[in-house]
This record gives structure tokens, sequence and C-alpha cells, in this order.
């Protein structure tokens, strides 16, 4: 008797050890996730105070560029210098359209309270900073642990939980803390799922190869964000993003003043 109960323990041993592995892939894979998605969302919010911020000074830049190469053009006469010139001019960003002007400005009342500031020379309030506060970061992570769809282990489940965490991604993009709360109420109110059992091996190697996989790809993800011009400023500064915009901005300063110098002197 003591030999069957010790055979059956130890044929049950290699799926508690993959069990065990899967489970800790799973963890591993939404802490992983749960880095990317704020790292996203950092980037994306820098990415919109840069544009807001040094937008100008850049486009000041090229339209600057573009004088100088046309003025020497002008003064040479040569081909190459026109050719140059043109592809200057080419490189400056057009006036956008009405369309993209008011591109987000719209909702189902009309124009939204800036687009009538605008228009009605009235004070415009600058666009809202996003930056999620630690609660709100605490929110998201615990809902992203609770709630992943990999967690789940049938397709009704994965999109019920797939749906809720778009909410949430999306709640934590623009960083509002109460309604990730209350969404923070919904799950636990919500219908708890069926626990989960150890599935046989074949299974539980194919969730391995699959969590692999999907770490994997999101590696990829992670390493465009940082490889990317915006996320490449943010990891020179990631405490003090202010600070490295401040910086920025005033070397733009610095080359727009040489480039107006230097034009002064070819048209004078």
């Amino acid at each position: 008797m003591a030999g069957e109960g010790d055979g059956s323990q130890g044929a049950a041993r290699p799926e508690e050890r993959l069990e065990r592995a899967v489970r800790a892939a799973e963890q591993a894979l939404i802490e992983f996730e749960i880095a990317v998605e704020t790292f996203r969302v950092e980037v994306e919010n820098f990415s919109r105070l840069h544009h807001q911020k040094l937008g100008p000074m850049y486009s000041r830049l090229d339209e600057l560029d573009a004088q100088i190469a046309e003025a020497r053009a002008a003064r040479t006469g040569d081909p190459e210098d026109i050719r140059q010139a043109d592809e200057a001019r080419a490189r400056v960003m057009p006036m956008p359209g009405v369309e993209e002007l008011f591109h987000g400005w719209m909702d189902s009342d009309g124009l939204f309270p800036e687009a009538v500031a605008m228009l009605t020379d009235q004070p415009v309030r600058p666009p809202q900073r996003v930056r999620p506060s630690d609660e709100a970061r605490k929110l998201y992570r615990e809902l992203a642990r609770k709630a992943h769809p990999d967690l789940a282990q049938d397709e009704d489940e994965r999109r019920r939980r797939g749906e809720f965490i778009a909410r949430v991604n999306a709640a934590y993009g623009r960083g509002d803390e109460a309604l990730l709360r209350e969404l923070s109420e919904e799950w636990a109110a919500g219908p708890v799922p069926e626990e989960w059992k150890p599935s046989r091996s074949e299974e539980l190697y194919a969730r391995l190869e699959w969590l692999a996989q999907r770490k994997e790809m999101l590696t990829l993800v992670a390493r465009e964000l940082e490889e990317g011009a915006i996320g490449a400023m943010l990891k020179l500064a990631p405490d003090d993003p202010d600070r490295l915009l401040e910086e920025i901005a005033e070397q733009l300063l610095a080359q727009v003043a040489e480039r107006e110098a230097e034009l002064a002197r070819m048209v004078g």
C-alpha cells in the first residue's frame, strides 16, 4: 500500500512542477506587460508634452534653414544650392488643414471649450497633463494582476477579461484614478472565475510555449519604445522629464538665435 501511495505521488510530481512553472511564467509575463504598458503611457505623455512645448521651435528652425538655403541659392544661382533650397523648403511642415486643427476638439455637443476659446479670442487652457498618480498606478497593477486575460483558461473568460482590461488600460492612459477605483470595485463584485485546475502535461507544455512567445512579442514592443526618439529621450531623465524638456528648449532657442543671425548676415 505504501509503495502504491509513493508511486502515485511520484507520478503527480512532474505535472505539479509544470503547474508551478506555468503559474510563475504567467505572473512574470503580467509583471512585464505592466512595465511595458506603464512605459508606453509615459512615452505617450512625454511625446505630447514634447510636441506641445518644442514643436514650434522645431518648425521655426526648419523655416530658418529653408530661408537660409533660399538666400544662398538666390545669391549663387548654383544648381546644387537651388536643389538644396528646394529640399529644405520641402522639409518645412505645411500649415494643417481645418480637419487636422480640430481633430480631437469635437464632441457630441460641438466644439470643445479649448476650440471655442480659440475662435472667440479667449485665453486657451493648455492641454491637460496626463501623469498617473501613485494610487492610479497601484490600482492599475492590482487590476492587471487579477483580471489579465492570460489567466483565463477558456475563450469566453479570456474575452470577458480582455474587454475589461481594455477599459482598465484606457482609464490608466488618462490617469483617471476615480474610474480605476470603480473598475476595481466592479471586478470585485463580478463573477468569480472557476478555480484553475491542473491540466495534462501536454497542455501545460503548450501553455509555457505560448507564454514564451507572448513575452518575445512584448520584448520587441519594449525595444521599439526604448529605441524610439521619444523613448530614448525619456530614458535620459525618467524622474524629471520637465527638466529635460527645458534643457532641449534652451538648446533649440540657441540654435534659432544662431540661424536668425546667419540669415540676417546673408540678406543684409
